[in-house]
């Protein structure tokens, strides 16, 4: 044992010996970002009905809530990750947290929707300088023969607070107002804070990249216009209006000339040349295709477990923790799978599985008997679990660990534009088959009344139950509606699925890889020894 560890160690005895602590504390941060979208998804129904209950969000309203947070958070993990590296990850990663606590305790008193989603912004900002800094401060406190381990059980700490979001969400909506789902991050973020200061030591790159602000500019503005746009097209149930067009069409220019620029700066955000690597390339189309399937899923797990089988959000938090059971068992041993078959048999297979419980949504009706949902939330999150570990390794260490913050910043960019992508397009392809679906049964109502009862189930519930017993024929039209719109959705996220199972099958290595390109991150994998 002494003679592979002894020439190649590189991190302080002091930190060494309590580095599981540190994880301990950098996992805490972690549930903090992840609890918060968790503990969002069993409150939007909530979140949608009027006052004083909610807010009487639109589904519209309800995806920017989401996306405003995301945006921000995509849009400068890379210069977060950079300030990590220039200025210390600890100091950005406190900072990070006080910022988005603070957006949280100011969005639990939102107003209105539109309050809401400034305020989910701020929080977007502050999370941004949490995630990178998190893995990168756990890539310089591990050495290369822990990490996949630590990141294994890194990657659990998010099926851990999938798990604790949707029953905190749920408990605490069923004794508070809506806004206390976004207050329990405060006195988490002070705990946190104080661990970090007691516990993680400060690192910084020798040599940090220059801030690329026009990059952040144009990659921030594309992606607002292109998710606007097609959650707009969602909306109005038409992708050939001149507005939805135009927007699209704007932020898919703002993104060319993004990536126009950053192959020309001396100091880009994202260094193109990193795609020149197709394992590298197919690790980020696998994180960004598993997130853009999953979260577009969850979106409308949750209307269908509430409205159209009428469960509480407590019962639904419930109904959500194989997914993150699951997750949180298989996220830790996922790399042993990859040590007996390589990474490319893992991902491909955690891909299928994906697919495979994102296509049986298209089977779920009223009266599925529950345990049905269940058994697929339960190889959902053990098919994410074998997708995410090894593919978080193979970005990781692609780059130095010096580099861990940017790397760290490009592997959860491409995940949350995927996740954002993700909302803004099965949720419009879910609006746009529901408003088709239901339009018929709409007619007797007034044009504008009409228009927006049609925009989502909540919005046709409201209107049926303003109407009294003549509006009782709607109710089973909304529930008809919603579920065809469910089953076209979840087809839509299988496919997803099954092209990144495609990808990863042709680029990813295989076990015992022997190329240039994979040479370093095999190191890491234990062999007879």
């Amino acid at each position: 044992m002494t003679s592979p560890a002894a020439p190649v160690r590189r991190v302080p005895e002091a930190v060494h010996r309590r580095r599981w602590a540190i994880l301990g504390v950098l996992m805490l941060s972690l549930l903090i970002v992840v609890l918060d979208n968790s503990i969002l998804n069993v409150a939007i129904r909530t979140i949608s009905t009027p006052a004083p209950t909610g807010l009487g969000a639109t589904q519209g309203e309800l995806e920017w809530a989401i996306n405003a947070y995301t945006l921000v958070f995509a849009g400068l993990l890379f210069t977060a990750g950079l300030l990590g590296d220039r200025l210390g990850r600890k100091k950005v990663l406190i900072g990070g947290l006080v910022v988005f606590g603070a957006g949280s305790a100011l969005a639990a008193f939102s107003g209105s929707p539109a309050e809401l989603i400034g305020f989910r912004a701020m929080m977007g900002l502050g999370a941004a300088f949490v995630m990178p800094a998190t893995l990168a401060v756990l890539m310089n406190v591990f050495e290369r023969d822990e990490q996949p381990k630590a990141i294994g059980v890194w990657a659990g700490g998010v099926g851990l607070a999938i798990a604790v979001g949707p029953i905190t969400g749920g408990v605490l909506l069923e004794h508070f107002w809506w806004g206390s789902v976004f207050l329990v991050n405060a006195p988490i973020v002070v705990l946190a804070v104080v661990l970090m200061l007691w516990l993680v030591p400060d690192s910084r790159d020798p040599n940090p990249g220059r801030i690329d602000p026009v990059g952040v500019v144009l990659s921030v503005a594309g992606l607002v216009l292109l998710v606007h746009g097609i959650i707009r097209g969602g909306r109005l149930a038409d992708f050939t209006d001149v507005t939805v067009l135009s927007t699209i069409g704007a932020g898919l220019g703002l993104l060319t000339a993004f990536v126009v620029v950053e192959k020309r700066s001396d100091h880009p955000s994202i260094d193109v040349s990193f795609f020149r690597n197709k394992v590298f390339s197919a690790a980020i189309v696998a994180i960004t295709l598993v997130f853009f399937a999953l979260m577009g899923v969850t979106f409308f797990a949750v209307f269908y477990t509430q409205s159209v089988r009428g469960y509480s959000p407590l019962e639904t938090g419930l109904l959500l923790l194989p997914l993150a059971v699951a997750q949180l068992v298989f996220a830790p041993r996922a790399r042993l799978l990859v040590d007996r078959f390589g990474d490319k048999a893992t991902t491909t297979a955690g891909l299928v599985v994906l697919a495979a419980t994102l296509a049986a949504f298209a089977l779920l009706d009223g009266d599925t008997p529950i345990w049905i949902l269940e058994a697929v939330f339960f190889f959902m999150g053990a098919g994410m679990a074998h997708v995410m570990t090894p593919v978080s390794v193979l970005i990781m260490q692609a780059l130095p660990r010096e580099k861990a913050g940017s790397a760290s910043a490009l592997s959860n960019t491409f995940r949350q534009v995927g996740g954002a992508l993700g909302i803004a397009v099965l949720g419009s392809v879910l609006s746009t088959a529901y408003r088709n679906d239901i339009e018929d049964e709409l007619g007797l109502l007034p044009p504008g009344a009409r228009h927006a009862a049609g925009e989502s189930i909540e919005a046709t519930l409201a209107v049926a139950e303003r109407l009294g017993a003549r509006g009782e024929p709607l109710v089973g039209a909304a529930d008809d509606a919603f579920l065809h719109a469910m089953h076209v959705t979840s087809l839509w996220g299988a496919g997803v699925a099954v092209l990144g199972a495609v990808v990863v099958a042709v680029f990813l290595p295989g076990r015992a890889p022997a190329s240039e390109g994979d040479r370093e991150g095999r190191e890491l994998v234990p062999t007879a020894d």
